[in-house]
Parts: C-alpha cells; sequence; structure tokens
C-alpha cells in the first residue's frame, strides 16, 4: 500500500496523517540585511500554514534565580514532508510559541512509511 504524498496547495500543506487535525502556522523570520555594525536586520516574516497537524498539551513547571516559573507547551506533529528549523515560532490557537528543540522525523524502521515530525514548543511565564 502506497503512502498518501503530502501535496502544497499555495502555502497550505495537505495530505496530514490527521484528516481532523489543526492548522498550525509557522512563523520564520527573515532578514533584511545587515545594518553599519555587521549585525542581521530582520525582515519580513513569513507565515506558513500546515494543515492536519496533531496537537496535545505538555506543562512543566521551573524554579529560576528564587522565582517560580512556568514552562507551558504543546507537542504539534506535522505531516511528512514539511521542515521546521529550531529558529521558528508556531502560532497555535492564535498564541505564539517557541519552537524548543530540533524537531523528530518518524519513519518506520520496518515498512519506511514517514509519518511525520513532533516539533516541542514552549512559552515561557513568570
Amino acid at each position: 500500500m502506497a503512502a498518501a504524498a503530502v501535496q502544497a496547495v499555495g502555502a497550505v500543506v495537505s495530505g496530514a496523517p490527521f484528516p481532523l487535525g489543526e492548522t498550525v502556522v509557522f512563523l520564520a523570520a527573515g532578514q533584511a540585511g545587515r545594518d553599519e555594525m555587521g549585525l542581521p536586520v530582520p525582515g519580513p516574516v513569513t507565515e506558513t500554514p500546515v494543515a492536519g497537524c496533531a496537537v496535545w498539551p505538555r506543562m512543566s513547571s521551573e524554579q529560576d534565580q528564587g522565582r517560580e516559573q512556568v514552562v507551558i507547551g504543546l507537542v504539534v506533529f506535522v505531516p511528512p514532508g514539511v521542515e521546521v528549523p529550531s529558529a521558528d515560532t508556531a502560532r497555535v490557537r492564535g498564541t505564539v510559541y517557541e519552537v524548543d528543540g530540533e524537531p523528530g522525523f518518524f519513519r518506520s524502521p520496518l515498512t519506511g512509511h514517514a509519518s511525520g515530525t513532533q516539533v516541542t514548543l514552549k512559552r515561557v511565564t513568570g
């Protein structure tokens, strides 16, 4: 049985493993050039909506220099063929999160079927 191919329609990627999943918008900051000191100047942000993602919560709490911080996070499973750099952010349900670490790609060692990529997101409060 052949796996369904991921197809790009405009900027929206379809063919996700979760037909009732959510649309997550990945945000990549562009670079408009360099300033007089050679530092990068932020450019326009590119938005890439990805349909059919599975989203579930994760939460942890941390002590940092005597104050309580709460890390609110999500795990997003995106369809195969979507690359998400660790420097990106993502908008889920109207809230912007940072990508936390490197995304992990899943491929079956038995069949070679590409299932998709797991992306961990976080938002720190406190």
